[in-house]
């Protein structure tokens, strides 16, 4: 089944947990000073990391009978960025058929899909694209992982309503199914301001082919909670389409996590703990990983899903 049809079938989906953070400290590995994690396919040593870690979050998948969701480490591959590091278009199809790779000698359930982020900085919207603007900018990207055959695309961390729906106009353009992950404040809004319900409802309204849902990441269990039992938040189409979750460990602002120079994280109990009462408060069906968060983490999760603890 597509992941369509597993998303409305599946009582729980695991996405994989940190990649980036975990390739940094326990490798030791350099990112590219243009696309971050995405130059990783073409290196060894960060080739058989990023194998390594993707297989760790799979046996968990395997372990609780749960279908898996992955994503290729291109955030930051986008076409200025791909160009100005003297990379090409390539770059794409290489990482979805290494994601690929992993996902067809994993044995199990696994989507493959393809990771975009914003133009600006995720944590704060500044140089975020105006919706004309993003359309154009992120169509390339999209356009290259429906060739690459991804099983679907992941817009992460987007901080801003224009650019969100101007993605999804983009991504709307291939067909593929999609999900846009927004940077969300507990508040209850986006960091842009824009209340989470207006967002959702805006690019529902706007987008040719809606997302298959919406998500948040990189951001603790309990700043979600608080930001989806505010009063702007307690609408229908927030409980109907909010549907996921990849979370940091700390309970830091994003400003003092982005100047933190040692990783905070949590113990993978109470972490798991605080993400499974999301599904108290919102009918939430996938549940990941970001910042903090390492196979035990993702393990913990895993069991409460399946009822063992």
């Amino acid at each position: 089944m597509d992941i369509r049809e597993c998303f409305e079938k599946e009582p729980a989906i695991l996405m994989e947990g940190a990649l980036g953070e975990r390739l940094k400290r326990e490798y030791g590995l350099t990112l590219d000073p243009y696309v971050d994690l995405g130059a990783m396919v073409y290196q060894p040593a960060s080739k058989k990391a990023l194998k390594e870690l993707w297989e760790e979050y799979i046996d968990i998948a395997r372990k609780y009978a749960l279908p898996f969701m992955a994503t290729t480490p291109t955030r930051r591959s986008n076409k200025t960025r791909v160009y100005q590091g003297r990379y090409d278009e390539a770059i794409i199809k290489d990482n979805v058929e290494n994601l690929r790779s992993v996902g067809k000698a994993s044995g199990i359930k696994m989507y493959a899909g393809g990771l975009m982020g914003c133009a600006g900085d995720a944590y704060t919207g500044k140089g975020c694209l105006s919706e004309a603007e993003s359309e154009v900018f992120h169509r390339w990207e999209a356009e290259l992982f429906k060739r690459a055959q991804a099983d679907f695309i992941y817009a992460a961390l987007i901080p801003a309503l224009p650019e969100a729906a101007g993605i999804a106009k983009a991504v709307s353009y291939t067909g593929l199914p999609y999900i846009i992950s927004f940077t969300i404040d507990k508040s209850g809004t986006l960091i842009d301001g824009t209340p989470l319900a207006e967002a959702i409802e805006y690019i529902d309204e706007n987008a040719e082919k809606p997302p298959l849902c919406y998500m948040t990441n990189c951001i603790h269990p309990r700043h979600v909670m608080e930001a989806l039992e505010k009063d702007i938040s307690q609408k229908e189409i927030v409980k109907r389409r909010f549907r996921g979750v990849q979370g940091n460990t700390s309970l830091l602002s994003y400003e003092e996590l982005d100047n933190a120079k040692e990783l905070k994280t949590a113990d993978p109990e109470s972490f798991a703990e605080d993400m499974l009462k999301l599904k108290d408060v919102m009918d939430i069906k996938i549940f990941g990983g970001c910042c903090g968060t390492d196979s035990r983490h993702m393990e913990e999760i895993a069991k409460r899903l399946k009822g063992e603890v």
